[in-house]
């Protein structure tokens, strides 16, 4: 569990923390803000492409071997970025290879073994994993910022890569172990006359993937990923951009940015809990209404104090989405299909994170205002909420079939 989490903080740390990049890689090679953004937007595609590839090379290959060729093409590819000068080779550099790299090592080829060790915590434990994401935009960010304004984009990209191969190998050559015991963790503590009890694993679904697909869960579930990828590459990009714009510093800027994940990794814990005692289409619901309603709010701060604030209430519902998702998935459909479900219902995530790096720079540039993309994602999270509510309440069995 550990050793994902890192791993996670390391993978979204990259891919959801180009904010710090932004603004030096367009004064250093020349490139406006649509055109960096077009760029990134190709490459939020092509992490979320993907996804259902390493969940199909996890179910087929381990995740191991899925996690090894990330790693392989990471290196390459940020070697790449660094040399590269032209728009087209920096696209595929750091648009098109980097993102896969960091697609094969993304939680999506994580979740199928979290899943598969943990049964009656599976909540907490996916919870857990998605403290690693909140923990990339906590500590990268500003990190990032940090190491760019002391030596210079292309430095940093390299000392990232070295510190990716001393993680990413060693976890997955000695660590993630795919061999869970049959029970996972259904057996509980004894009871007071000392006899050991049980919880009954959740049945699997019977419905093949293309069955599964078809069905209005699923749906929801992606519309829902559509929302988050939106606001969440939205701010990664364009959030200290937007911030710096509005006369904030970029040491600021990042803070704010980074107080955001900060917040998250504390209240992972709470929310990890209240998802296996709680209905989680509720809590997923409240999640996305939340930060909707935070969205709008960055907008209009003004005080230093007034961006802490609502950076630090939108921290406490940043890190449940993706976590209650996936669990939602893996109790509607069982373990048996999580990855190669949530893979594709991540691709929706990136469809939305997609769209928002490129309106973020075009609605900008054109309109001269970021209301545009932040205020979209703001409507969109509220309209996920709804959807999110009418989520199943519980494993719905062979009703699915007909769904």
């Amino acid at each position: 569990m550990a050793a994902a989490t890192v791993l996670t903080l390391l993978t979204v740390g990259m891919r959801m923390g180009i904010g710090p990049f932004f603004l030096p890689m367009t004064e250093d090679l020349g490139f406006s803000r649509s055109l960096l953004s077009t760029i990134v937007a190709v490459g939020m595609l092509f992490y979320g492409i993907g996804m259902p590839v390493a969940g199909y090379l996890v179910n087929r290959r381990g995740t191991r071997f899925v996690l090894l060729l990330g790693t392989v093409i990471v290196v390459v590819s940020i070697i790449w970025t660094v040399y590269a000068t032209s728009a087209w080779s920096f696209l595929l550099a750091y648009g098109v290879l980097l993102s896969t790299g960091l697609a094969f090592t993304s939680p999506v080829a994580l979740t199928p073994i979290i899943a598969r060790w943990f049964t009656r915590q599976r909540g907490m434990a996916l919870f857990f994993l998605s403290t690693g994401s909140m923990a990339g935009i906590a500590v990268m960010t500003p990190v990032f910022t940090w190491s760019i304004e002391s030596f210079n984009w292309q430095v940093t990209m390299l000392w990232f890569g070295v510190l990716f191969v001393i993680v990413t190998v060693p976890v997955a050559l000695f660590v993630l172990r795919e061999d869970a015991p049959s029970d996972t963790d259904t057996v509980v503590a004894s009871n007071k006359a000392g006899v050991r009890s049980a919880v009954a694993p959740r049945p699997e679904s019977t419905l093949t993937f293309s069955e599964a697909i078809k069905t209005r869960p699923f749906w929801q579930i992606c519309l829902g990923l559509f929302a988050c990828g939106f606001s969440m590459n939205l701010l990664g990009t364009h959030g200290m951009p937007m911030l710096m714009d509005h006369g904030y510093d970029a040491m600021t800027s990042s803070t704010g940015i980074g107080l955001i994940g900060l917040v998250a990794i504390f209240s992972t814990v709470l929310l990890g809990r209240m998802s296996d005692h709680l209905p989680k289409r509720n809590l997923l619901s409240v999640i996305y209404l939340v930060r909707g309603l935070g969205f709008f709010a960055l907008l209009v701060v003004g005080a230093q104090w007034e961006l802490y604030l609502a950076a630090s209430i939108g921290g406490i519902v940043w890190a449940g989405s993706i976590a209650l998702s996936s669990a939602i998935l893996a109790d509607i459909y069982g373990i048996r299909m999580v990855g190669m479900l949530y893979g594709w219902a991540y691709l929706g995530h990136q469809l939305g994170a997609t769209v928002s790096a490129w309106l973020g720079g075009w609605g900008y540039e054109t309109f001269g205002t970021h209301w545009i993309a932040f205020g979209a994602s703001g409507v969109l999270l509220i309209m996920a909420a709804v959807v999110s509510y009418r989520l199943p309440k519980r494993h719905p069995g062979m009703a699915l079939a007909a769904a």
